[in-house]
């Protein structure tokens, strides 16, 4: 589950070692925005440091390199991939190809390190116009990707906009990633809302973007998470009618019937699919896969 995956700058100890306590699906330990120039190096060594000594206890663990635009990409990859992550997130991804380079990269690293090769997974983020417009061909460039992110301030700036808080100059890109992400089987997350002391902003967004399907969203901020939470996580209401459906939909197929009717609605193959999928974030049933 990836309702929340929250940013923590690779530069200050102190939240790198208590980031998991706040309660999110997911870290991204952050080693290129976050992070000045003259501190790169740095930041690269207490990141792989603490990936050495620290337990997330259930977290999934990113790391956010620099930029295949850099030369410092590939120094990041090799302070962490040796130490269990699950993943990279990887900025600015506009081409097939990018992932290819990662791809190789990370697969030499892995058979370095006696890493299983194909464990470490690739996040994309793609944060202009062009990486949008790729984004089904990037999805499907490795077996190894298994997110997609529009970006924020960099797709706006990019298309030569700002943000705003409607969004609106964003509302475009993360229709496409929806369509992207389901046509190659991937998780689509949405990207951090910046405003950290606007809630209900936050909460309007989450709404939204959940209801175009997105799967989760990056947190930048630990006040973020539970209003995250609390949107993504299905209700008691909607757990209870899940059950009916996906029971009454099994009743169904073992008595060799079609489309049903429960509650006086009728509950055919794609209703019943989106009932087990709510029972799948309730943490009710396991995931039956892509």
């Amino acid at each position: 589950m990836r309702r929340t995956m929250l940013y923590l700058p690779g530069n200050n100890p102190n939240m790198l070692l208590r980031g998991h306590l706040f309660g999110a699906d997911g870290l991204i330990l952050d080693l290129e925005d976050a992070v000045p120039r003259s501190e790169k190096s740095s930041a690269r060594i207490l990141v792989r440091e603490v990936l050495k000594n620290r337990d997330f206890d259930w977290c999934e663990v990113t790391v956010r390199i620099n930029g295949l635009d850099t030369e410092l990409w590939r120094d990041d990859l090799a302070a962490v991939v040796p130490y269990g992550i699950h993943g990279v997130r990887v900025p600015k991804v506009e081409t097939p190809q990018m992932l290819k380079d990662i791809d190789d990269a990370l697969s030499s690293l892995e058979s370095m390190a006696s890493v299983p090769v194909g464990t470490t997974k690739v996040f994309c983020l793609l944060e202009t116009a062009l990486g949008i417009w790729n984004a089904y061909d990037i999805a499907l460039a490795s077996r190894r990707v298994t997110a997609i992110i529009p970006g924020g301030e960099d797709l706006a700036a990019d298309l030569r906009t700002s943000r705003s808080k409607e969004g609106t100059e964003l509302e475009w890109a993360r229709r496409m990633m929806i369509v992207a992400a389901r046509a190659a089987g991937v998780d689509a997350l949405d990207t951090a809302f910046p405003r950290v002391g606007d809630e209900e902003g936050l909460r309007r967004e989450t709404e939204f973007t959940k209801q175009l399907g997105f799967d989760g969203k990056s947190v930048i901020h630990p006040n973020q998470i539970p209003i995250v939470h609390e949107i993504y996580d299905p209700t008691e209401a909607e757990i209870e009618s899940a059950k009916k459906i996906v029971q009454a939909a099994r009743d169904a197929a073992a008595r060799g019937l079609g489309a049903i009717s429960v509650d006086g609605r009728m509950v055919d193959l794609p209703v019943a699919r989106r009932a087990e999928y709510t029972l799948e974030r309730a943490g009710i049933i396991t995931g039956r896969g892509r």
